[in-house]
This record gives structure tokens, sequence and C-alpha cells, in this order.
């Protein structure tokens, strides 16, 4: 059964303070890499990523939720949205700086390796990133 649906009871009073107290790592996670994001993207001209596009906070304008679900639900609006925010500053970093993909199998790479160059072709790789073949080493 869903939390929202279920009543408190031990196991969840019991695990709050494991919950919450992940708001620490997390903050200086955010603080840690938006500083990377705001000093090191402009220098490498590339584009700001929308951090509101990512960590969004509306659930606790619904009218139906109690006042500790609307709490809960802007701690997971942040904890969720603050990972994904920093994947995509993680993938716009990668693009950049090795947009080449991994020798895994097709299917496990993240959306954004789709444009890489292949692992192992190394004359694509000179070709797209280094204006050179192999060839002319």
């Amino acid at each position: 059964m869903h939390y929202l649906h279920k009543k408190n009871d031990f196991n969840h009073i019991l695990s709050i303070p494991f919950i919450w107290l992940l708001i620490f790592p997390f903050a200086i996670l955010d603080i840690s890499v938006e500083i990377y994001h705001r000093v090191c993207f402009p220098l490498y001209h590339i584009p700001l990523v929308k951090r509101s596009d990512y960590i969004i906070f509306d659930r606790y304008k619904l009218n139906y939720l109690g006042e500790v679900q609307k709490l809960n639900c802007t701690y997971c609006a942040y904890m969720n949205g603050l990972l994904r925010y920093v994947t995509e500053i993680g993938a716009e970093t990668e693009r950049y700086w090795c947009a080449i993909k991994h020798a895994k199998k097709e299917g496990t790479h993240p959306k954004h390796h789709e444009d890489f160059v292949a692992y192992g072709d190394e004359a694509n790789f000179h070709e797209k990133y280094t204006n050179k073949s192999k060839d002319s080493k």
C-alpha cells in the first residue's frame, strides 16, 4: 500500500531520522554542484541547466494533503529533483569533455550518450572533436 494511503505506524516513525538526515549531504551536494555549474559552464560556453525544470515544488498546493504529507512531498520534490538536476549537469559536462560511449552493450547508456562517438571509434573521435583524422597524426 502506498504511504499516502496508509496510517502512520512504528516502521514509518522509526525511519524518519534516516530519511531526514540525508538532507545534509544533499545540501552539500547542491551547493557544491551549483558553484561548479555557475562558474565553469560559462567558462566552457555551455548553457546553464534550468534548475526549475528539475526541482519542482507544487504538491504543497494540494488541499487534500495534510501538513506532514505536504512537508514530505516537498522533501521528495527537492531530493529527487536535485538528483535529476545534478545528473543533467553531469551529462552536459560529459558531453563537453568526453562524448565517447562506454563499451557496454547498447541500451545501457544514458539518453545523453546517443550522439556520442562510439567506444573505440578513434577515427570518428578525431573527425568530430579534433578536426584531424587518425592518418594525419
